[in-house]
């Protein structure tokens, strides 16, 4: 039975020390194997791999993939005309060299982004301080980013290299601190707000003018068509006359005969008409007195 338990307990020992002197290096990481807290080897391929059990040996592992470091400080930067702005940026970055970022920089991811957050925000803001805000603005945005790239590869590729590689350097955004971003938004809404008053008065002005051209144009026809009406009015009342005239001119006593009754129907025309005058002494009712100018009618 002891036999046994001792067998069953230098087993777990033996599993025990196997598993310290086995690990695995993930494809995604470095494998850095450390010997009394100095680097022994550094590991790049993955797979299963051996080394001596603690505290002979030790093994820690980094990132190896692309990293991407966002910017966080929000403190405002000067540009060349002393405009105070507020950026965002971005740096995609790799660890290339295990063993000199070890030395350098960290023992971890943070330690890198850390240092690597100050240097380029540095060189944003020396980058900056040379440009004006319509440059960052503008197609220099380019050349803006290629050079902080520059001045960071040469800090970090320097007398004691961090080795890691920065693959990108981008500029997301570029801002004016708020007390300045609310005036130029004020400025602008009075801007539009006059640009919108003027369009209005213009377009009041064409709508007068419109409505003005529309009355004159208005006017005239009617002058024009009343014009054309008089003239045919009085063409056709001067034809009347004339043939009128031609008609009574050939019997003058049918003429006044004619005349009369018609003077007759136009004043005792309507119902409930009353005419005070003396017949014995009006020409008005000659006709009625059988006149000497009555026309006689023809015999058949």
């Amino acid at each position: 039975m002891n036999r046994l338990g001792f067998a069953f307990s230098s087993l777990l020992v033996l599993l025990g020390l196997a598993s310290s002197m086995l690990f695995v290096v993930d494809q995604r990481q470095f494998g850095v194997v450390y010997a009394l807290g100095q680097i022994k080897e550094v590991i790049t391929e993955p797979g299963l791999n051996f080394k001596l059990p603690p505290p002979f040996q030790n093994v820690s592992y980094i990132d190896k993939r692309l990293l991407t470091l966002d910017s966080t400080d929000t403190e405002p930067m000067l540009t060349a005309e002393k405009q105070r702005v507020v950026i965002d940026w971005y740096v995609r970055w790799r660890i290339s060299d295990p063993s000199e970022y070890i030395r350098n920089v960290g023992t971890n991811e943070a330690a890198g982004a850390s240092q690597l957050n100050r240097v380029v925000r540095n060189a944003f803001q020396e980058e900056i301080n040379k440009r004006t805000v319509k440059e960052l603005l503008s197609l220099k945005r380019e050349a803006l980013m290629d050079d902080v790239k520059r001045e960071v590869l040469e800090q970090v590729r320097g007398a004691k290299p961090w080795g890691v590689d920065v693959v990108d350097v981008r500029l997301t955004r570029v801002d004016y601190v708020e007390a300045i971003t609310e005036s130029v938004y004020r400025r602008m809404e009075a801007e539009r707000k006059r640009v919108a008053n003027e369009l209005r008065s213009t377009g009041g002005a064409e709508g007068e003018k419109i409505r003005a051209d529309a009355d004159r144009q208005r006017e005239v026809t009617i002058a024009n068509a009343y014009r054309d009406a008089q003239k045919i009015k009085g063409e056709g009342d001067a034809e009347a006359s004339r043939i009128y005239a031609e008609a009574f001119g050939r019997d003058p006593q049918f003429a006044q005969f004619y005349r009369s009754l018609d003077a007759y129907r136009a004043s005792l025309g309507k119902k409930g008409d009353v005419m005070v005058v003396d017949p014995a002494n009006t020409e008005f009712f000659k006709v009625f007195r059988g006149s000497s100018t009555a026309p006689v009618p023809a015999k058949k």
